[in-house]
């Protein structure tokens, strides 16, 4: 028998090209950093870059409570660095939000707004070396570093 409703999402993770730069001054990345602090966060996070999911799947997966999933989410959610993409249908019919990873990347950079003119050029220079995907994916690289030391 077909469902009438979806259980499944086609959702993808997508994300642009314009990342943004948060500073330390920057009242949002104490937030983002806040929100990424628990282990369980950063799991989620981690996951939900690699594809999108309902809070049951991630608490499945990462062998978590739902009730605990939706209090990172809602805290990963209101720092702006995951989204609802989607809604599905669990196999009792209930509503679930589908979550992904916000669509604009986040640079963290560890100075002031003052300090930005300077880094710009050097990202700048760093990019045409290397060209655009090799610096966001040192860029996640070297924000995941930072965060999981922690």
């Amino acid at each position: 028998m077909a469902r009438l409703l979806p259980t499944r999402t086609d959702a993808a993770v997508e994300r642009s090209d314009n990342p943004a730069v948060l500073s330390l001054d920057d009242a949002a990345t104490r937030d983002v950093i806040e929100a990424l602090s628990s282990e369980t966060a950063y799991d989620i996070f981690r996951l939900l870059n690699e594809t999108p999911a309902t809070p049951s799947r991630i608490a499945d997966q990462l062998d978590q409570s739902v009730q605990n999933v939706h209090y990172h989410l809602e805290n990963l959610e209101s720092a702006g660095v995951v989204e609802v993409t989607d809604t599905c249908y669990s196999e009792k019919g209930r509503e679930m939000s589908v979550f992904v990873v916000s669509e604009d990347p986040t640079l963290l950079f560890l100075g002031t707004e003052d300090d930005r003119p300077s880094l710009k050029r050097a990202f700048k220079s760093f990019a045409s070396l290397l060209g655009p995907p090799a610096v966001l994916l040192a860029v996640g690289e070297s924000i995941s570093r930072f965060v999981t030391s922690e």
